[in-house]
């Protein structure tokens, strides 16, 4: 049995949807094509880590010393790290391979735990505004993930045509759990490269798996 780091809280993960929810129960973010980190900070001790709990405080520097400088004690922040390209679009390749680079940020998009408090059973729109209020001050290492409260098919077909790998809808009053929810609905662009590569990388594993 794999033993997670001390500290880790392993993230919500997002349930593929057939098609966007509408209504307003659910607000929509965009979903870029970097590395999902959970961010942890108590006092100027940061440790950063991958999805199934690898860390990786040693990749990101700039996201780090960021964290490092937020006047809040302690916190858990749930986000992605992104590199752009010099178009401005989220690049995977870069965050890859140059991951060092001062483009590096972190869209922090949920905030789990503040100054002590255990925040996954606040609902999701009241754990936003309390990050937003956290973030304020950030330098630039740190981006608040804004959200979008209007219909999900017109919120995806925009990102859709801005090339972006596609959005996430989340329901407001939702908490916070660790492991997939329906709560969270991802909705994914087909002609994005990053959907392409997860849909070869899913199909190499499945013929893999065969052999």
């Amino acid at each position: 049995m794999r033993v997670l780091a001390a500290g880790f809280v392993p993230p919500c993960l997002p349930t593929k949807a057939l098609e966007p929810p509408s209504g307003t129960l659910w607000l929509h973010e965009i979903k870029h094509d970097g590395f999902r980190v959970i961010a942890r900070k108590d006092g100027n001790r940061v440790r950063l880590y991958s999805r199934p709990g690898n860390d990786l405080t040693h990749r990101f520097p700039l996201i780090v010393e960021t964290l490092a400088r937020l006047r809040s004690r302690s916190c858990i922040i749930d986000g992605e790290a992104v590199a752009c390209d010099d178009k401005g679009m989220p690049s995977f390749d870069r965050i890859r391979y140059r991951h060092h680079d001062a483009s590096v940020f972190l869209y922090a998009f949920d905030l789990i735990e503040l100054n002590g408090d255990d925040l996954r059973r606040e609902p999701l729109d009241t754990r936003k505004a309390t990050l937003a209020s956290v973030l304020r001050r950030a330098a630039s290492g740190l981006r608040l993930n804004e959200h979008i409260e209007a219909d999900g098919s017109t919120v995806f077909a925009h990102a859709c045509k801005m090339g972006l790998e596609g959005i996430v809808s989340k329901r407001k009053d939702s908490p916070y759990r660790s492991g997939r929810s329906p709560d969270w609905l991802k909705s994914k662009n087909p002609a994005c490269e990053a959907v392409r590569r997860e849909a070869e990388e899913d199909w190499g594993g499945q013929c893999l798996a065969s052999v």
